[in-house]
This record gives structure tokens, C-alpha cells and sequence, in this order.
């Protein structure tokens, strides 16, 4: 910042502005305004559930449906009659009030057409709950 001292002998007048004022004034300002900005907290809030030692006791119904290499669909160990027989079935779980856990346990060896058929029939009819477990199995 150039400061313009008398003594040439110029009575001209000075045009420029003065900018140190300014800019020792917006720095105080801005140091104002970085001390008085709280810290931001990166908090996330969350409606936990509250404890309920009854309902946490019981444990969830739990529905398992195998799929066996042969493609046939077995309900808690009884073989399905059918398509008709497995929407009836999903169609009482999904009326129930809480809805059973639905485990889907297919066979390596089994085709997809059952399984497919399974999910989608239980998306349609309204089954929340559902699992496929034994994944371990396609492991190599």
C-alpha cells in the first residue's frame, strides 16, 4: 500500500482513496464473525425404540421355506401344493399382525424359476419380512 507524503510541491489534490481504513475494518469484521460462529456439531438424530422387556422377550415367529434341487418348495418341512397352495400360505402371513420372519432357503443345485416365483409373489401379496439365508453354501 503506497502512502502519498507532501513535500513535492504539488497543491494538487490526491484522488485516490485511503483503502487501509477499509481493509482494517473488514478484517476486524471478519474476525467477529469467525469467533462468534458456534462449532458446527455433526450430530445425526435417531428415534431408537424404546425398551420394552415383554415384547423383547418373544422371540419373532419365523417361517422357512426350502427350495430343494428338485424345485420343490417346502413350508416349515411340508411340500407346497402349488402355486395357488404358496400364495394362499403368504397371503396368511401377510394378514398377520406382527408378520412372521420369511426365511427363503434355496439349494445350490435349484433353478431360479422357484425362487423367483417365491419373492414375487410374496412382494405382490405383502410380505415385509423376508430373508434368503444359507448363502454360506455358494461359497467356493
Amino acid at each position: 500500500m503506497a502512502m502519498n507524503v507532501g513535500g513535492s510541491g504539488d497543491d494538487d489534490l490526491m484522488m485516490e482513496i485511503n483503502t487501509t481504513p477499509l481493509i482494517d475494518v473488514m478484517l476486524v469484521l471478519l474476525i467477529m464473525l469467525i469467533i462468534t460462529i458456534p462449532i458446527q456439531t455433526h450430530a445425526v438424530k435417531l428415534d431408537m425404540p424404546t425398551n420394552n422387556n415383554s415384547a423383547n422377550n418373544e422371540k419373532p415367529v419365523v417361517v422357512e421355506l426350502d427350495i430343494n434341487p428338485q424345485n420343490e418348495i417346502r413350508w416349515n418341512g411340508e411340500i407346497v401344493g402349488g402355486q395357488a397352495d404358496l400364495e394362499q400360505r403368504l397371503k396368511s402371513i401377510a394378514t398377520m399382525n406382527p408378520q412372521p420372519e420369511f426365511h427363503i432357503r434355496p439349494d445350490k443345485d435349484a433353478t431360479y424359476d422357484p425362487v423367483a416365483m417365491v419373492l414375487a409373489a410374496s412382494q405382490r401379496l405383502g410380505v415385509k419380512k423376508i430373508g434368503i439365508v444359507g448363502g454360506e453354501q455358494f461359497i467356493q
